[in-house]
This record gives structure tokens, C-alpha cells and sequence, in this order.
């Protein structure tokens, strides 16, 4: 059955952008099954670069059919601004559908977002501020307003005088702040009504029918496996689950029908935010690292922190995620270098450990073991096979991959749409 997913098998800002742009063509559709406007993807297309935030990166595919499923949590004034900028620049946006059981950030949620990261001061977590968080939590309390609530006015209501009655007594006796009008808020969602309903649609229904038929679907993750709230590294993490098992409940879509699960593996480690990143380079390394690869936050604009190689994550990844294969991104970033370190297993209270612990207290006190690999100076960004590359970046990938326990079936040489190499086919 010809359906795959493409998750982060990192901390998020993998590449997933470039990966699911690249299977685009050959793919019906494409679904986020989970985040929001937290997420970043940048895609280059020829001398075009475009930033998503909300939307699947298959929108960029003119024959592909984009879907936000119902796992997403969409803040409706973001979605619109980034359809609006898309048909701007001359993409035909109007294929997108979105799930009506999706649930929505108001206004209420980003303003909680913003405040209660000021409260925690030192203990933050690090969010965007964007209401990801708070949206997800009125979800699980089931106080939550879905996409299908905006044309009910209703229900909208009474959902928005539900969630306001508790709200405003935390803002104003907690965090002193002014208490937030009912009426503007239904006004303001009332008013997208229009502009998105002809992109709502039963997606459940429509993507099980399609894969039925043997149309291959996407489904594309945002952040990363790590960033995972039930398997990433808590408190640090997003609220919701990048890992493979969101692709079903994010979408309503059956594990059996699942064929490929894809990891995106940069060739070195990123993170964004708060939490223990074992690897992580504090010196000319890490800082050279963010200058070549733009480890800038496509969402926040946050200057990512930057470090070798960690293959116990990658194997964690392999594990929690059920990898099929790999796609090892910004292998280029890495030219130049006379050595490379690779982080093979971490140090805890003097014992050498090879998988990622599951202790909290753990992984804070972990430190990298590493194995130093040779480097490669030749430009590989116009590499087309593996055998066109040096060497010594072939020993690499190779290690990787041994270390990694799933194979590596593309390798990202360069930022650009072609500059690929493609080594196993993924459908």
C-alpha cells in the first residue's frame, strides 16, 4: 500500500521541507498530521526559497493534493496570511483541504502562551509563543474549538464562553492581566468562516478511499522525534507526537496501511530552545556549523544550537519510529573539515551507554563518547550518485548509516531541489 511517512528523527529543522518536496511529484497527497504554525519548513525551488509554517509542503507540487489533518491545531489567521503569500508569488493554492475535526488557536491561546513563558522565567520551556501548546491542552480537556465549530455560530459561542469563563479568571488573578471579551473573540473567528470553508472537507474519509485505490499518500511530520511529547526529551518538548504513530491518530488513517517510514538524519545535530543536547559544540565549530548550514529557525528566527553527529539518537529514532529508511540532509554543510566527530554512545556516572536512557536525570548527565571520522575538502554539491562523492564523505554516510540501524536511501547535497542523490527509491 503505497503510503509513507516522513518524520524528523532528530530534534526538528531536519529537512523535511526539501524531503517531501522531493517525493512531490510522485505522490497524491501530502498531510501534516500534527503541530502547527510551530513548524518550519524551508523548500527551494530553483531560485525561489519558500518558508512554511502551516502548510504541507506539497502545495509547492501542482499535482499533489495538500491536506491539514485533523491532528493539526490551525490558527486561522496564519493559515490565511500564508495562502494569501503563496498565491502572491503564482502557486495555486486552491487543492489544499483541511479536516474539520482540526482544532483551532485563538486568540485566548496565544496570549496564555506568551504569559505563562514569562511566568516560568528560568524554568521556561522555550515554545514559540504561537498558542501551540495551550490549543493541544483545551484539546485534551475537551474544551477545545474545532474548524468545524466556525460555521456553527451556536456552538462557537457557547465553546468560546466555556473556555473564557476559567481563562480569564487565570489571566486576571495570576498573571494580572485584562480579562478577554467573548464577543471579540467570536467575532474574529466567525470572520474566517468564509474564507475557509471551501478547503474543509472529511479528510479521514478521503485519504483512506485514496489509498484504497492505490494513490500514494505522504504523511509529513513536523518538529522532530525528539521533540515528541510522549517520547521526546519532556518537559522540552512540543505538545503533540512527530513520531510515526501521529501519522495514524493525526489523520485517521490505520497502521496497517502504513508501507515506509522515512527519518530525515542531518548530518549533524541541531535543536531549538531549552533541554539537554549532549552533543552540542559552545566553541568555533559549533558557530562555523550555524554560519555554512543557516541553522536559523524558519519559524522563530532563534539561532539553532549546533553539534556533531549523535547515532544514539538516530538509533532511537530507528526504534521508536519503526524507520524504514533514511534521508541524511546538509551532508554538504560538513566539507572542509579534517576530522568529524560522531557521537557513538554517552557516558553516565562513569558507564558507557549506548542507547538513549530513559531517565530524565540521564540524559542531562550525559556526555558524548565520540569516534572521529576523516573529513573531505572536494565541493560535493554537484555530486548526482554516491560513487561522484569524495571518499572520505562516502566513509561517512556509511558510518552513519551502520550506526544508525536503517538505511540511508538519499543524500541532500546542497539547499536546491535537484541537488539530491537519490540511492534507493522510496516508493
Amino acid at each position: 500500500m503505497p503510503a509513507l511517512v516522513l518524520l524528523g528523527a532528530q530534534w526538528g529543522d531536519e529537512g523535511k521541507g526539501k524531503a517531501t518536496d522531493l517525493l512531490g511529484g510522485s505522490v497524491d497527497y501530502v498531510v501534516r498530521y500534527q503541530g502547527g504554525n510551530n513548524a518550519g519548513h524551508t523548500v527551494v525551488v530553483g531560485d525561489q526559497k519558500y518558508a512554511l509554517h502551516l502548510l504541507p509542503s506539497g502545495i509547492l507540487s501542482p499535482g499533489c493534493t495538500p491536506v491539514i489533518g485533523n491532528g493539526v491545531v490551525v490558527d486561522p489567521a496564519v493559515l490565511l496570511s500564508e495562502l494569501s503569500g503563496l498565491a502572491d508569488r503564482g502557486v495555486d493554492t486552491s487543492k489544499l483541504l483541511i479536516s474539520g475535526n482540526a482544532h483551532l488557536i485563538t486568540p485566548y491561546h496565544t496570549t496564555l502562551d506568551k504569559v505563562s513563558e514569562r511566568f516560568l522565567g528560568k524554568r521556561k520551556i522555550g515554545t514559540t509563543g504561537r498558542g501551540i501548546g495551550p490549543a493541544y491542552a483545551d484539546k485534551i480537556n475537551r474544551v477545545g474549538i474545532r474548524v468545524q465549530d466556525l460555521f456553527d455560530e451556536s456552538i462557537l459561542r457557547q465553546k468560546v464562553e466555556a473556555a473564557l469563563d476559567y481563562k480569564n479568571q487565570v489571566l486576571a488573578k495570576l498573571y494580572n492581566r485584562r480579562a478577554i471579551a467573548v464577543d471579540q473573540v467570536v467575532e474574529e473567528l466567525l470572520g474566517y468562516a468564509d474564507r475557509l470553508s471551501g478547503y474543509v472537507a472529511d479528510t479521514t474519509l478521503l485519504l483512506n478511499k485514496a489509498i484504497d485505490q492505490d494513490q500514494v499518500v505522504l504523511f509529513e511530520g513536523g518538529q522532530g522525534t525528539l521533540l515528541d511529547v510522549d517520547h521526546g526529551t519532556y518537559p522540552f518538548v512540543t505538545s503533540s507526537n512527530p513520531t510515526a504513530g501521529g501519522a495514524c491518530t493525526g489523520t485517521g488513517v490505520g497502521p496497517t496501511k502504513i508501507s515506509r517510514v522515512i527519518g530525515i538524519l542531518k548530518a549533524y545535530t541541531t535543536r531549538v530552545g531549552a533541554g539537554p543536547f549532549p552533543t552540542e559544540l559552545l566553541d568555533e565549530d559549533g558557530e562555523k556549523l550555524r554560519t555554512i548550514g543557516g541553522e536559523r529557525g524558519v519559524t522563530t528566527g532563534r539561532d539553532r544550537r549546533c553539534g556533531w553527529f549523535d547515532a544514539v539518537i538516530a538509533r532511537y529514532a530507528t526504534r521508536v519510529n519503526g524507520l524504514t529508511d533514511f534521508f541524511l540532509t546538509k551532508l554538504d554543510v560538513l566539507t572542509g573539515w579534517e576530522r568529524i566527530p560522531v557521537c557513538v554512545a554517552y557516558e553516565i556516572d562513569g558507564k558507557r551507554v549506548e542507547e538513549l536512557p530513559y531517565s530524565q536525570t540521564d540524559f542531562h548527565h550525559a556526555k558524548p563518547i565520540y569516534e572521529t571520522l576523516p573529513g573531505w575538502s572536494e565541493d560535493i554539491t554537484q555530486a548526482k550518485t554516491f560513487d561522484e562523492l569524495p571518499k572520505n564523505a562516502q566513509k561517512y554516510v556509511q558510518a552513519l548509516e551502520e550506526m544508525s540501524g536503517a538505511p540511508i536511501s538519499a543524500i541532500g547535497v546542497g539547499p536546491g531541489r535537484d541537488e539530491t542523490i537519490q540511492i534507493n527509491s522510496f516508493l
